[in-house]
């Protein structure tokens, strides 16, 4: 079968596309026929390492992708041959990620797709989704797993609107029924956020960005999804209600100074989230919460939903890890199987 690999940490040029011998699934697996793998900077980042290092076993990349079950391990229950499917965290802890035909996993991993769900929205939740759920309920009073309505009455800053997070934390808020500010850099972000849902885009460069959402919020801001800390901690600080979290998933910077007065004078909560290393029953909630938002049809993708796509073939997958590295504005798609068209942006 077809699959990209790489031996040994470092830049794009590490790797390989070729030939590979096929999975077989095992007790408690199902194999998945791959037909769209997604690409999010936690993909280049695992590649490329903090320098370079050979692995023990060669790594095929992606943690996210959609395809069909192919092949059902024993003790496997709820899962068929034929099934149409989305995955989550495939490579994690293991050698086998989503830029390959077949890719065997864990049964949990691999979650049912309705039809009326295509291949592309499938494989864009997994870590966008997920993280973006994990940032939702974080708040105090904020249900473990979002429903339709769950978040009615509370208010909702989505920071980087325009970002595959953002894109889902919009969206899933919009469908558990919070009010949606989203930030966002320029007019061609702005109206990224505002297809995917949000009720109210504020350029954070304008010139009092705090005084713009605080008019929209007065009594404040209750979750803030964040993506860069450090560059927002004052403006966070000055529109957050009390007793707001701040959900941090992201920043440019490795080091945040958070102002400590007034954050505790307003009971505020700085909430890390990394997707892979949260509790097992929250991640299950996650994932229940997020099939059951995309059977809803709320987790729609492409420009129409305010996430473009540019598509690669599984030979590009270089390309396509270099396109999110270098800042690709919407989701970077690869066309396992069928194999589909090289750069193809709608």
């Amino acid at each position: 079968m077809k699959a990209v690999t790489y031996s040994s940490t470092g830049p794009s040029e590490v790797l390989t596309f070729g030939e590979r011998e096929e999975p077989h699934a095992g007790a408690g697996e199902v194999r998945v026929r791959i037909h769209v793998s997604g690409v999010n900077p936690t993909d280049w980042k695992a590649r490329q390492g903090s320098g370079s290092a050979e692995l023990p076993v060669p790594q095929v990349p992606n943690q996210d992708g959609a395809g069909v079950v192919d092949e059902v391990g024993d003790g496997v229950e709820g899962l068929h041959v034929g099934d149409r499917v989305w995955l989550w965290d495939a490579a994690y802890k293991r050698p086998n990620g989503t830029a390959q035909e077949l890719v065997a996993l864990p049964a949990r991993h691999a979650v049912k797709l309705q039809d009326a769900v295509s291949f592309d929205v499938g494989a864009s939740l997994g870590i966008p989704a997920l993280t973006a759920h994990r940032a939702l309920t974080s708040y105090d009073y904020a249900p473990r797993e979002l429903a339709p309505g769950s978040l009615t009455g509370r208010t909702v800053l989505v920071a980087g609107g325009a970002g595959a997070v953002g894109h889902a934390a919009i969206q899933l808020a919009v469908w558990a029924g919070a009010t949606v500010v989203s930030t966002v850099s320029s007019h061609d972000k702005a109206v990224l956020a505002a297809d995917a849902g949000a009720h109210h885009v504020v350029n954070y460069r304008d010139d009092d960005a705090a005084k713009a959402i605080g008019a929209l919020a007065p009594r404040g801001v209750d979750i803030i999804v964040e993506v860069n800390p450090s560059a927002n901690a004052d403006l966070n600080i000055r529109v957050a209600s009390v007793d707001a979290t701040i959900s941090i998933y992201a920043d440019a910077k490795p080091e945040l100074a958070i102002p400590v007065r007034p954050s505790m004078s307003k009971n505020l909560r700085y909430q890390f989230v990394l997707t892979y290393t949260t509790p097992t029953d929250v991640k299950d909630a996650a994932v229940r919460a997020v099939a059951r938002a995309a059977g809803d049809g709320a987790l729609g993708v492409g420009a129409e939903n305010g996430l473009p796509f540019t598509r690669f073939s599984l030979a590009e997958t270089a390309a396509a890890h270099d396109a999110v590295e270098n800042g690709l504005v919407g989701k970077a798609l690869i066309d396992v199987t069928p194999a589909g068209p090289a750069t193809d942006v709608s």
